[in-house]
């Protein structure tokens, strides 16, 4: 049997998401939670790594076992064995054919911004931080050189693993609510750091530090080092996948629309 799992976590506590020996991640703590849950080795996959300090709302995994359960039974059985910070939202019973991450035709993630003088503190590591106020028309322009097929290699982390920096970014979308502003990337895929590199752009072109036309300059040259610095993880969330409706997964989690 193939399970689908929809999970949300807080990052602050782990080294992202993958497996590493220390067992500080989210990866191990989920394995752990269903092996203790089902008594046997459970081994998963993940739609969409998420480094340290990164927040989900919907990281779909699969994986495949005999236990035979009901999916509220997944849920509320895995969630007895995950620390308060892990969250397993919900539960789909599909088949072998479904594959979490080549099944995904896109992905998405928001980056939540703290506009302030002063720092975030009950909001500390969820939310970025801009002391300086931004500029929403011309962050909006910028953003729209990004849409289409391009290469990305300028917002590239050196440690991308990526076989193409080829990506097509389908959306951005930049809204604000008082102080909190909430900019909204959908993909086909995302490089390593590729969102964080964006925003280190946007922010700058917010503050008014350089012109929305830069950031097309950026993009054009294919150059890390053309980019600004890459912005803090605290506020980037993965939002989830999307899948084709045959597929019968949830889109979205109830905290979709509520975070920070």
């Amino acid at each position: 049997m193939r399970v689908a799992l929809g999970l949300s976590y807080n990052g602050l506590a782990y080294q992202g998401w993958q497996s590493q020996l220390s067992g500080q991640t989210v990866q191990d703590r989920l394995e752990a939670a269903l092996g203790a849950f089902t008594a046997q080795r459970v081994s998963t996959l993940c739609a969409g790594r998420t480094d340290a300090g990164v927040h989900a709302l919907m990281q779909v995994v699969h994986f495949d076992t005999h236990r035979e359960r009901s999916p509220h039974a997944w849920i509320r059985g895995t969630n007895a064995h995950l620390p308060r910070d892990i969250a397993v939202q919900w539960a789909v019973l599909t088949t072998a054919a479904f594959h979490c991450r080549a099944c995904a035709t896109a992905r998405r993630y928001a980056y939540v911004l703290l506009e302030s003088p002063v720092r975030p503190s009950v909001e500390a590591g969820r939310v970025g931080w801009s002391f300086r106020p931004l500029d929403q028309a011309a962050m909006q322009h910028a953003s729209t050189y990004l849409l289409g097929e391009h290469d990305f290699t300028s917002f590239r982390a050196a440690q991308c693993q990526a076989l193409s920096p080829v990506k097509t970014m389908l959306d951005i979308r930049l809204s604000r609510q008082g102080s909190y502003w909430r900019i909204e990337f959908e993909a086909t895929a995302f490089l390593h750091h590729m969102i964080r590199n964006i925003m280190g752009c946007l922010v700058q072109i917010g503050q008014g530090k350089k012109q929305p036309e830069w950031m097309a300059e950026v993009l054009a040259a294919r150059d890390r080092r053309a980019a600004a610095p890459t912005f803090s993880p605290d506020g980037l969330y993965f939002l989830g996948p999307r899948y084709a409706p045959e597929w019968a997964m949830p889109d979205r989690t109830p905290s979709y629309d509520g975070l920070p």
